[in-house]
């Protein structure tokens, strides 16, 4: 197996195909997380439910599978996404068997690793009756005080993104509501996968990941009466590597977020590395004032780091300085950028000596956004080497702060507090580990800047 590219830090199980997030749970004192996982290949195939642990959201230990298809059941083509929940000190999982299509439950022990399918599945069929729909999958389900809620991840045969609500007084028979939400623009996409539904900061947030944009985006607004009705919508993580995100409420009332991120290079590639797939770090979500979804890696995390690597402050004239005290391929960065006169700010990681390697974190003042750039990630031309970013206005005080989290493949960077932009690079060379920071058309400050190496997560 070649682990070249393998994180260190973002869990994985130790080979094979990984996907979604699912189940996840804080269950009496201890974190699972369950996730869709092809327990015989690297490549995509058969889903089964892999199961992980943590008391501290740092370190993480796999178990065995919890959950794989029975034969000539509703599962038999595969334990697709869902959820997990705490009914009364009895822990259920709801998912989707495939094929067709087909919501399920399943009850489990007291350490969530032995599971029981309820011998009635499917708790739902089919759609419902007269509605034609392009996908019936990922149920989320919560309480309300009259009774359960699920929502069901859909969309309208020939038309936009739809999120289905469903009622019940005992978890086993569902009765159809109405849509919770439908797609108002091809924007945000024609079928609505692995929705996430939850109160925050007053409003009520809507996660979803369409079909088919690749990407995972939320809403935010008002939640009446079994309808919600969004008033700002944006992207959860814009540098493209994360999908498919699941929330989960923590003993201390955080709502926690963890993301699938995929592989940007090729099949064969990661098909021959024995790999496929790796988790996000756990965030922390929360509103801002105008509405915008924010997220902040979970403070437990630090509880990895091994070390400083390197402490400073720089005055930056138009010019780029290396920090060679600073490299490393597993490493924390956190920086902090009096912005002045420059006309971009930022931070190289992953870079070769001769900068034929190099992935680019940079913000760019006359546009206000902070972007990922890999078109020189790689001297491989296989793997996904482009520019992505988002916006971000800075403050009066003209200050951008970093925190990026770079791992062998994966660099994960939060802004401002305020967006995160979440890439795969996979250098080519054994020195591609360089760290530089720069300013480009006038005058910056570095005002701090803070280098940790990370250990593992693996218990």
């Amino acid at each position: 197996m070649d682990v070249r590219h393998k994180p260190l830090y973002h869990y994985a199980p130790p080979r094979n195909w990984i996907n979604d997030p699912n189940g996840m749970i804080h269950w009496q004192g201890v974190y699972h997380l369950f996730y869709q996982y092809v327990p015989f290949s690297a490549g995509n195939g058969v889903k089964h439910w892999g199961h992980a642990v943590s008391t501290d959201l740092a370190r993480w230990s796999p178990r065995p599978i919890a959950l794989s298809p029975t034969p000539g059941g509703p599962d038999k083509d595969g334990v697709w996404s869902g959820c997990a929940i705490d009914w009364d000190g009895l822990p259920l999982a709801f998912y989707t068997g495939v094929f067709p299509e087909q919501q399920c439950l399943a009850v489990g022990d007291d350490a969530l690793e032995r599971w029981t399918k309820y011998d009635g599945n499917p708790i739902i069929a089919a759609p419902p009756g007269g509605l034609e729909v392009t996908g019936f999958r990922d149920p989320c389900v919560w309480r309300e005080p009259d009774g359960w809620r699920l929502a069901l991840g859909s969309g309208r045969k020939g038309g936009l993104g739809l999120v289905l609500l469903y009622r019940s007084d005992d978890l086993l028979h569902w009765e159809y509501l109405h849509p919770l939400y439908e797609g108002e623009s091809a924007e945000t996409g024609r079928v609505f996968e692995c929705p996430n539904f939850f109160a925050l900061g007053g409003q009520h947030v809507l996660i979803t990941s369409p079909i088919p944009l690749a990407r995972a985006i939320y809403f935010a607004g008002e939640y009446s009466e079994g309808r919600f009705a969004p008033m700002r919508w944006g992207e959860v993580d814009a540098g493209g590597a994360l999908y498919a995100p699941q929330y989960m409420i923590d003993a201390l009332g955080r709502r926690l977020l963890i993301g699938w991120l995929w592989e940007e290079r090729p099949e064969v590639q990661y098909m021959a590395a024995g790999w496929s797939g790796v988790m996000s770090l756990p965030r922390v979500l929360s509103l801002a004032d105008d509405g915008a979804l924010c997220s902040a890696v979970a403070p437990e995390v630090d509880a990895l780091r091994e070390g400083v690597l390197h402490q400073t402050a720089l005055a930056l004239d138009d010019e780029t300085v290396p920090l060679p005290q600073a490299a490393g391929d597993a490493i924390e960065l956190c920086a902090h950028f009096a912005v002045g006169s420059a006309s971009q700010v930022g931070i190289e990681v992953l870079r070769s000596p001769d900068r034929q390697e190099t992935t680019r974190l940079v913000y760019d003042v006359a546009s206000r956004r902070l972007l990922c750039d890999r078109t020189r990630a790689s001297l491989n031309a296989e793997t996904h080497r482009d520019v992505r970013g988002d916006a971000l206005a800075l403050g009066d005080d003209g200050m951008l702060a970093l925190r990026i989290y770079v791992d062998r493949s994966v660099v994960e960077t939060y802004a401002n507090e305020r967006i995160a932009l979440t890439s795969r690079a996979y250098p080519e060379r054994g020195d591609s580990k360089g760290v530089t920071v720069f300013a480009d058309g006038g005058r910056a400050e570095l005002t701090e800047l803070t280098v940790w190496r990370m250990g593992s997560c693996l218990r």
